[in-house]
C-alpha cells in the first residue's frame, strides 16, 4: 500500500495517524498489508519497487492511496502487467475513483479491495505518459502552474489558490495555434482550451465532469471555439447550468488516436492535474484494457 504523505487526507490526519488507520482497516478485513508512506517526487520510483515484487510473487497486488495524480502516477507503472491495482481515494476530488463507482469512504475502499473483484479499464498517454483522466493544453496548465506556485511560496489552500491563479489567467488569456492531426483528419484549430479525455466526459449539466464509462476504448476530443475571455467564461456558465450547445461551442472528436502539432518545440501539458513540459508533436493514444482495478463490475452499469 502506498500512501501519499502529502496527499489531502494525509495533511489533515497526519501521515503517521493514517497510516495507522489504514494499517487496522486493512487487518479488519482480513487482508496482510505492508504500508509505505511515500513524498510524491518518489512514488514512481516506489510503484516500480511494487511491480518488481509482484512479478516475483512477493506480493498479490499494489494499493495506492492519494489523490488524482498519485495514482495516475502508479497506474502509469502498472498499465499492461495485469498487476491488480486498489484506489483508496484520499485526495481532494478524486475524479477516477469516483468514475469507478467507488466509495469516499476509506474503510469501505478497503472492504472493495478485499472482495478481491476486478475489472480492466482504460488508460491514455501522451508520448508514452500514461493518464487515467485527462489531459489539456492552453489555460488550464497555466492556472495550475500559477496555482502549485502560490501554495510553495505563499502556502494558500488549493481552492484559494485555484481561484487567485484562474482570476489571473484569464486576465492575461491567450489562445493557441495548434494543428490536430488524426485518423485521416488534419485541422488547424486556434483555442484557449484543448482537452483530451480517456473516454468521454460529462461537459453539461447535473454529471458535468464525471464519465459513464472508462471501458470505450476512445479518447474525446474537445476543443473549445471561444476566441475572448468573456465567451469563454460565459461557456463555464452556460455548461454549469445544462445550457451548452455543442455544434457551436466546441469541437468534439472520438478518436483511438491523435496528434497536436505546433510551431513551438515543446508545449505546457496538464496529466490529471500534474504538469509537463512534452516535446511537439504531441501523440496521444488510448490504452484500451490496460489496468486492472479493484472495482465492483457493476459499477458501470448503475451510473448509467
Amino acid at each position: 500500500m502506498l500512501v501519499n504523505a502529502s496527499a489531502g487526507a494525509a495533511a489533515l490526519q497526519g501521515a503517521d495517524r493514517l497510516g495507522e488507520a489504514l494499517a487496522e482497516a486493512f487487518e479488519t478485513s482480513g487482508l496482510s498489508v505492508e504500508i509505505e508512506l511515500v513524498g510524491g517526487e518518489d512514488m514512481r520510483a516506489a510503484a516500480e519497487a511494487a511491480r518488481d515484487r509482484a512479478h516475483r510473487a512477493e506480493i498479490g497486488a499494489v494499493a495506492v492511496g492519494g489523490g488524482d495524480g498519485t495514482i495516475s502516477t502508479v497506474a502509469g507503472v502498472l498499465a499492461g502487467t495485469g498487476i491488480p491495482l486498489g484506489i483508496l481515494p484520499l485526495g481532494t476530488l478524486n475524479h477516477f475513483a469516483k468514475d469507478l463507482g467507488l466509495p469516499a469512504d476509506v474503510d469501505e475502499a478497503v472492504v472493495i479491495i478485499a472482495r478481491g473483484e476486478t475489472r480492466t479499464v482504460d488508460v491514455a498517454e501522451v508520448n508514452g505518459r500514461v493518464f487515467v483522466n485527462n489531459s489539456s493544453i492552453g489555460l488550464y496548465p497555466l492556472m495550475v502552474l500559477d496555482r502549485e506556485r502560490r501554495r510553495a511560496s505563499h502556502g494558500y489552500r488549493k481552492w484559494s489558490a485555484t481561484a487567485l491563479a484562474a482570476v489571473r489567467v484569464l486576465r492575461h488569456f491567450s489562445l493557441r495555434r495548434l494543428t490536430l492531426r488524426a485518423e485521416g483528419i488534419s485541422e488547424p484549430c486556434r483555442t484557449p482550451l484543448l482537452f483530451i479525455g480517456n473516454n468521454r466526459y460529462e461537459i453539461a449539466g447535473r454529471s458535468l465532469g464525471g464519465r459513464g464509462s472508462l471501458e470505450d476504448g476512445e479518447l474525446c476530443v474537445y476543443v473549445a471555439k471561444q476566441h475572448s475571455r468573456l465567451a469563454l467564461i460565459w461557456l463555464g456558465v452556460r455548461s454549469l447550468l445544462g445550457w451548452l450547445d455543442e455544434d457551436r461551442d466546441l469541437r468534439i472528436l472520438n478518436l483511438r488516436s491523435a496528434e497536436i502539432a505546433t510551431r513551438r518545440r515543446r508545449l505546457l501539458v496538464a496529466l490529471d492535474g500534474e504538469i509537463a513540459l512534452l516535446t511537439v508533436p504531441l501523440r496521444y493514444r488510448i490504452r484500451p484494457g490496460a489496468l486492472k482495478v479493484f472495482a465492483p463490475r457493476a459499477a458501470r452499469d448503475e451510473r448509467v
